[in-house]
């Protein structure tokens, strides 16, 4: 509500964990510094604790931005399973085959093995995280142990990265978990911001959501102390903190927080002392709405759009005949919900025959994958943010968690991506939900189909020749409208090199000069008209 009355482009103190307005203080500097150490290291534990809200998530999203290309990473987000569903979970992250049914944990094993051996005579490193840790159970604790026995002589082939709550560590001394607190080769707690860092993440996160936010001083300096206060330094109690303090400065029409206006705040979203505060907050409320609707009255009569005032609040109930666009965006669900009435166990399958039918073929189960080679398509499994979907531009089956119901996870394929919403084949249904769903349910993780190119593609060196360079001259040409290559054998020299730079630095990807699998899959999309897209007006 309160963002262009601000000048804010977004809202500076979501909740969601987004990297981009990750303040990087010391104590996150370190956290991040562990973490990556994890990905890179060679077997064992790698333990991150800190308070609630504390930015343990948001530093793993950092993390997962920075994965090495040669890096596969497993990410499980729901921890509360057997030791049969954590293996289960574990095999389907990594795209690993298992026979339909099984309950065998030998032969979910036996999968791990060897695909992890697999995967090191690849040149791949394996990291297992699991957010939340604090909710495994012993038997699975255990389980994991044992997951870090599969190695070679020279190596550990699985990585694992725990991420919980204080009270991880202090499961971890347990006299039974003695054995898997031995191998955890680096742990690190993420303690609240101190007064001064509370100060700066306020104006990082401003920053971030607008270049008109660091003309105005939204936050005065006096009120940094009462701010640390009331939140403790813990981030996540600044944003929700700060956020009603900048809506309670809106519908005030002020031009920044105040005293009265923070207190106000803080008796809105924190418990109330005991015995009272419910009258002062409800007081706060109501005042809140009345202010909005006074503001939309004064502008209507007016008739001054260009007023500092706030813009007047839409009235109309959804669904009536007077209820606009904005209006009906408020009620798109926040949560994506698999249906009551289908069974679970075959999300997994509706979701990727989904997928296949939006390219126009059939879902035949596990071994599809390899069959679309005749399609002229390839599988691709990776983790990622909304960003690289929107760039990709391509339908993808997501892992979603079931916040509601408090379930496993359950697979749905995104078939359209909007700028606040996202649309869903979820079973056999189709829904459409707020894109804010996505911060609470998914994990990062997305398979797709891409098309791949005419043909069979191997790694360039410089000097090389032939129809590989040829095609990806072709698709450089689409890019930066530089030479096509038609009059003369295109040569992949340092000029192409610095070209494919060119394309990375704009996909956001590593700028190597290397054709990688992600930079051969953005090229291959180039063009591509017959393939199904997330939004048209992304390929403009």
């Amino acid at each position: 509500m309160y963002l262009k009355y601000f000048g804010l482009s977004e809202a500076p103190f979501s909740i969601a964990p987004d990297p981009r307005y990750l303040y990087m203080s010391k104590r996150h500097q370190e956290a991040l510094a562990h973490l990556l150490y994890g990905v890179k290291g060679g077997g064992g534990f790698v333990l991150l604790t800190g308070e609630v809200g504390a930015g343990k998530t948001t530093v793993c999203r950092c993390l997962l931005e920075q994965v090495p290309e040669s890096c596969d990473v497993a990410y499980i987000f729901n921890p509360k399973l057997t030791v049969e569903e954590l293996l289960s979970t574990l095999c389907v992250e990594f795209g690993i085959e298992i026979p339909p049914g099984n309950t065998s944990i030998k032969v979910f094993i036996d999968c791990l093995n060897k695909y992890l051996l697999d995967a090191h005579a690849r040149s791949r490193h394996s990291v297992l995280i699991i957010d939340e840790a604090q909710n495994l159970s012993v038997d699975v604790l255990e389980q994991m142990r044992l997951l870090t026995n599969l190695e070679t002589n020279q190596r550990k082939l699985l990585q694992i990265i725990l991420l919980g709550q204080p009270e991880l560590g202090q499961m971890l001394e347990r006299p039974e978990l003695r054995q898997l607190a031995q191998r955890i080769v680096a742990r690190y707690h993420l303690g609240p911001l101190n007064k001064t860092e509370v100060a700066a993440y306020l104006k990082h996160r401003l920053d971030v959501s607008g270049v008109a936010a660091g003309t105005r001083q939204l936050f005065p300096d006096n009120l940094i102390g009462p701010i640390y206060r009331l939140s403790g330094g813990v981030p996540r109690l600044l944003n929700v903190l700060c956020d009603r303090a900048l809506l309670g400065t809106y519908v005030q029409g002020k031009e920044r927080v105040d005293r009265a206006t923070l207190d106000q705040a803080a008796n809105e979203v924190f418990p109330p002392p005991a015995g009272g505060g419910r009258g002062r907050r409800m007081l706060f409320a109501g005042a809140a709405v009345l202010a909005v609707l006074a503001a939309g009255l004064v502008i209507y009569q007016k008739d001054q759009p260009t007023s500092a005032a706030p813009p007047p609040a839409p009235l109309a109930a959804a669904g009536s005949p007077a209820a606009g666009p904005a209006s009906a965006a408020r009620v798109l669900p926040a949560l994506l919900a698999w249906p009551a009435d289908e069974p679970r166990a075959e999300s997994q399958r509706q979701a990727f025959s989904a997928l296949f039918k939006a390219w126009g073929s059939d879902y035949q189960g596990p071994a599809s994958c390899q069959q679309v080679g005749s399609l002229g398509l390839a599988c691709r499994t990776s983790k990622g943010n909304l960003g690289e979907l929107r760039r990709l531009n391509r339908p993808v089956v997501m892992s979603l968690r079931d916040v509601e119901r408090k379930e496993p996870a359950f697979f749905a394929t995104l078939l359209k991506l909007d700028k606040d919403s996202a649309t869903f084949a979820v079973g056999s249904k189709t829904t459409t939900v707020a894109l804010t769903a996505l911060a609470d349910q998914w994990s990062g993780q997305y398979s797709l189909l891409w098309r791949k190119p005419p043909e069979p593609y191997t790694p360039l060196r410089q000097g090389d020749r032939g129809p590989a360079v040829a095609w990806l001259s072709r698709q450089l040409a689409l890019f930066d409208g530089a030479g096509s290559g038609k009059d003369a054998e295109p040569v992949f020299d340092a000029a192409m090199v610095r070209r494919v730079k060119h394309f990375q630095l704009s996909q956001d990807l590593e700028a190597d000069g290397a054709i990688g699998p992600r930079t051969l899959m953005r090229l291959a999309g180039l063009g591509d008209t017959l393939a199904p897209k997330l939004s048209a007006a992304a390929e403009k």
